[in-house]
């Protein structure tokens, strides 16, 4: 799969939010080639505050293979990680983070800091942000636009 296919499909996540009212925030994580795993932020729905599409997509990977550890895949993500986000990569051990829109507010993979350069934690995840990023940002800016009206 190319990287613009697998950010295609986290932004069908986004949008799936979206239409629940959730901050439409999609990821999928990549495992030999395949999707192991989609998700979509469901904060609201569950009341879950960690309830981020980058967690629950990491839950289920784990779940679907049977271990904690993530080695050799690679999550893509519509917005850039938050602090937990990039903290739940670096513990699963994700090979690398791909991201459309950068958050400038809250962003941990280079915006704001970048949590997984971060020696202090062991973890060197190369993270790579602005695939696709006009879409998913005009997605976000849509949502927020109404969500003010």
């Amino acid at each position: 799969m190319t990287h613009e296919a697998c950010m295609r499909a986290a932004l069908e996540q986004a949008k799936q939010a979206a239409a629940m009212g959730e901050v439409p925030v999609g990821a999928v994580i990549v495992c030999g080639g395949e999707i192991i795993a989609r998700a979509h932020n469901e904060r609201e729905h569950t009341l879950d505050p960690t309830a981020h599409a980058e967690i629950l997509a990491i839950r289920r990977v784990a779940e679907k293979l049977g271990r904690r550890r993530l080695t050799a895949c690679t999550m893509y993500v519509t917005l850039e990680p938050c602090p937990m986000c990039a903290g739940g990569a670096i513990m699963a051990g994700v090979d690398a983070i791909y991201f459309g829109a950068y958050d400038t507010k809250a962003g941990c993979t280079g915006s704001v800091y970048a949590l997984p350069e971060d020696a202090a934690f062991g973890a060197n995840i190369p993270c790579t942000g602005g695939l696709l990023a006009e879409e998913c940002q005009a997605l976000l800016d849509e949502f927020f636009r109404q969500k003010r009206q």
